[in-house]
């Protein structure tokens, strides 16, 4: 796997860069956050990368920091998020700020995202939000709580071993005021 890539930018466009390694010029795609730290046209880059390989053919994403490729490879793990969705994610802001979102349950950032939907922006933040709590700097994220008893008890199911599929499935049909009730008919209902 090509791990990074360091040489001259030969080419600078809104989502991809091109930088030429030993006479090589590689394409790469990238966010609008690392495109900002990309140098001028002649300067030397050194980007973090991650390819792809699928069955049309190959492509290179590059990234200006570890932590950014990281969170790239998170989303992309999410179901009904591939690279060119993960890449617009990545282009909504910093890092730090789209950790922040995920903590805090800010679904409504991921929705501003063309290509994601309420469902999706919902499943990146319950799928990502436990991956980010260990993640590098979480001590500065502030997760705020909430009261909603169908949010907790989803939570409570997935922190149970149920995909977040499965706990919305079951939870569609419990009745219950608390999120304990609503628990214990999601378990009733999954025997």
């Amino acid at each position: 796997m090509i791990a990074s890539v360091r040489g001259t930018v030969v080419q600078r466009r809104p989502e991809r860069v091109v930088v030429e390694c030993a006479g090589v010029g590689y394409g790469l795609a990238v966010s609008a956050q690392t495109l900002r730290a990309v140098p001028a046209v002649g300067k030397e880059a050194v980007l973090h990368t991650h390819l792809v390989m699928r069955d049309d053919g190959m492509q290179l994403y590059g990234f200006s920091s570890e932590d950014e490729r990281e969170l790239f490879l998170m989303l992309n793990g999410v179901q009904g998020v591939g690279p060119k969705v993960a890449l617009a994610v990545l282009s909504g802001g910093t890092t730090r700020d789209l950790l922040n979102a995920i903590a805090t349950g800010d679904s409504a950032r991921f929705q501003a995202v063309p290509g994601i939907g309420k469902r999706t922006a919902e499943r990146i933040i319950v799928e990502l939000r436990e991956k980010v709590a260990g993640a590098e700097g979480a001590d500065s994220i502030v997760i705020t709580k909430t009261d909603d008893p169908r949010t907790l008890a989803r939570q409570g199911l997935v922190g149970l071993g149920f995909a977040p599929q499965e706990a919305d499935a079951l939870l569609d049909s419990a009745k219950g005021e608390t999120p304990e009730d609503l628990i214990a008919e999601a378990l009733k209902a999954a025997r």
